[in-house]
């Protein structure tokens, strides 16, 4: 059973070692204990979530360059995918940030359950501390997701890395971000229109 589980966890491309698909697994087992009392995401299924939650993460954690030592995710709800990240990237010092208090103690409770040292920030990032910047900041599913991008621009040391989960569709709307070097959208794998938008603050 353990080596399905391997398999199952090792898509991406990021070569989990046995304590990270350990993780993971505790994680679906929160999420769903936890989306049975508060709306953590709408995909309620756990192959659906490992699918398009766990797999779309890591991807992404494959991406971030070697150099960024701190990040930030932008409205990290059920922690997508900022929790994929910091237990693929132990390395990267992790800060979620939710506004919503019942996610926010979502996170909290993952982070301690998983043994992660990763922040929860509960509240808007523009309450950060002023001049607060990171080398990375990810955003998925945020709302406004333009609006959220020009908030995530000032949170982005000189030449830091932003990475959006966007659609084809969307993708338009994002080279309207001021501030931000685009690169070629990656496509991400299993999905039809879902695409990686990464680009470096100028």
């Amino acid at each position: 059973m353990k080596k399905a589980s391997e398999n199952r966890f090792s898509l991406g491309g990021a070569g989990l070692d046995a304590l990270a698909v350990e993780r993971f697994e505790a994680y679906l087992v929160l999420i769903v204990k936890w989306n049975a009392r508060i709306n953590l995401t709408a995909v309620r299924k756990p192959e659906e979530i490992v699918r398009r939650h766990f797999f779309e993460s890591i991807f992404a954690a494959g991406q971030i360059p070697k150099k960024v030592k701190t990040l930030l995710d932008f409205g990290s709800g059920a922690g997508f995918p900022g929790i994929p990240i910091a237990i693929c990237r132990p390395e990267i010092g992790v800060t979620l940030a939710e506004s919503q208090g019942k996610k926010a103690a979502f996170l909290r409770e993952a982070v301690r359950t998983l043994g992660l040292k990763t922040e929860v920030w509960a509240g808007r990032v523009e309450e950060m501390e002023q001049g607060r910047v990171f080398d990375a900041v990810t955003l998925r599913a945020v709302d406004k997701m333009a609006n959220a991008c020009g908030a995530a621009v000032e949170r982005l040391a000189p030449k830091g890395w932003i990475a959006v989960f966007a659609t084809r569709k969307t993708e338009t709307a994002l080279e309207k971000v001021k501030g931000i070097r685009w690169e070629a959208a990656l496509e991400i794998p299993g999905t039809e229109q879902e695409i990686l938008k990464t680009g470096n603050r100028l």
